[in-house]
């Protein structure tokens, strides 16, 4: 009988549980899904992670290049993301080129490293006007269960905390690079942005972490970014709902919340695969 009410009336069925505090899936509003971070398991990446978050699986890997930098911006290195969701990950998404929520996220992730300046573009020039890193960092989505913004936003922090990039020097006598593969150094990263995603059901009740599914019957969606010191980095709202000010409020207290619970689970997982 409630498959088939669900079948019929999902949103009615939807606001049953939600009038009761709880998800069907047996969540509180303001609950996460069970959230489970790898990192290294790319052997061919300068550095990876793969972050569960219920069934949602990203991955990320980073690769580094040498290249030179921009003549406008000669002593910056380069970040360059990229969010695939290919059609083996969902029915909802086509195979061929990038579609319209590969790009949304694809351009979320720019905007987070922008914005929250989790590595000084700085920090990846080796020689002034000469020679820079660029970090391709590739997310690739394995299985889709809504909030891809949350999980790729974990899956690149991670991933770049992995990264260890070989020593560079510039040959004074011939101008060529030369590369240290024996000594590799982690990158500098200055800032710890973690997403925060709600969805709105009805205009005014917040769920977190939502499913494809409540994905698809809210009114509407909100992520939040915070870095450790509860800044807030940026707020991404691709229409919808409008949001009260109080409300807003209220997803970035949750989202500082959050941000402490994503820390530890990445500092636990570093520790345990650092060399003792």
């Amino acid at each position: 009988m409630a498959t088939a009410f669900k079948m019929v009336e999902p949103l009615e069925y939807y606001r049953r549980f939600l009038k009761e505090n709880c998800r069907p899936d047996g969540r509180e509003l303001g609950e996460f899904r069970a959230t489970t971070v790898n990192i290294g398991s790319i052997t061919t990446a300068d550095g990876s992670a793969l972050v569960k978050l219920g069934n949602t699986t990203v991955v990320c890997g980073v690769k580094a290049e040498l290249a030179a930098p921009a003549v406008d911006s000669a002593n910056k290195g380069y970040i360059v993301p990229n969010v695939e969701l290919p059609s083996l990950c969902s029915t909802k998404f086509r195979s061929g080129p990038p579609g319209e929520e590969a790009q949304a996220a694809s351009q979320f992730i720019a905007d987070v490293i922008e914005n929250s300046q989790i590595i000084a573009k700085e920090d990846l020039c080796i020689a002034n006007g000469k020679l820079a890193w660029v970090l391709y960092c590739d997310i690739i989505c394995l299985d889709y269960d809504g909030n891809i913004l949350d999980a790729s936003a974990f899956a690149l922090l991670a991933a770049l905390k992995n990264v260890q990039l070989p020593s560079v020097t510039i040959n004074e006598e011939t101008g060529l690079s030369e590369v240290n593969l024996k000594q590799k150094n982690p990158l500098v990263i200055r800032k710890h942005p973690v997403a925060t995603s709600f969805a709105i059901f009805d205009d005014t009740l917040l769920i977190v972490d939502p499913t494809a599914e409540e994905e698809d019957l809210a009114s509407g969606t909100v992520t939040v970014v915070t870095d450790e010191e509860g800044r807030l980095c940026s707020v991404h709202k691709p229409g919808g709902s409008p949001l009260t000010g109080d409300k807003l409020q209220d997803c970035i207290t949750r989202a500082i919340t959050r941000h402490k619970e994503v820390k530890k689970l990445i500092d636990k997982v570093i520790k345990s695969i650092k060399p003792k």
